[in-house]
């Protein structure tokens, strides 16, 4: 499992490891089996440990006074998941992360990311990649919410992420594009009839 690791290290920073930089990895992270529907984190919590996803898939969404969710994003293999924010500020979190599918993690603390961060040059640069990527996904995301039509939020959607329509229930897919799954059944069908 850590070799999967290894290798998305190498891929993301685009630096090879050494075999001294891979047990200082293999020693700041612990293996962290989840099954479906059980929680990395819920609302209220202290985000401790950010995961990352060798095998599995998870939803990190919102529930606002109605009982309505609100899915943010998902995470599957090669992703990370927990809430940034809880994460750095040592904040309560807002969100809850739910395994959809049995979830093997590589969990670490902040305090070992940080470390790694300071002496694994593959590590620091995979981390720069990610929040660059990160911040652009999160501007697009917004651009989106706000100027683009249901239809076209599925239709980028489709383009960028083929696989969560594989992955993920239909009821998800809409909340995570934030419109009601008869909307998106609409859509779905008038795609289908052209």
């Amino acid at each position: 499992m850590i070799e999967f690791l290894y290798q998305y290290f190498e891929q993301k920073s685009g630096l090879p490891l050494t075999d001294e930089e891979k047990s200082h990895i293999e020693s700041s992270f612990k293996l962290k089996k989840l099954r479906k529907k059980q929680y990395l984190q819920q609302e209220g919590d202290i985000c401790k440990h950010m995961g990352f996803v060798v095998k599995g898939a998870a939803r990190m969404f919102s529930v606002d006074d109605r009982g309505h969710e609100y899915i943010l994003r998902f995470g599957m293999e090669g992703w990370w998941l927990g809430d940034y924010e809880s994460y750095m500020l040592e904040e309560p979190t807002k969100f809850y992360v739910e395994m959809l599918e049995d979830t093997d993690l590589l969990i670490i603390p902040k305090e070992q990311m940080m470390k790694l961060i300071a002496t694994v040059p593959a590590v620091a640069e995979t981390i720069r990649v990610i929040d660059k990527k990160n911040f652009i996904v999160t501007q697009q995301r917004i651009h989106a919410a706000i100027s683009q039509t249901a239809e076209e939020r599925y239709e980028s959607l489709v383009k960028s992420h083929p696989d969560f329509l594989q992955r993920f229930p239909q009821n998800m897919i809409a909340s995570y594009l934030g419109i009601t799954p008869e909307s998106l059944s609409r859509i779905r069908k008038k795609m289908a009839e052209r």
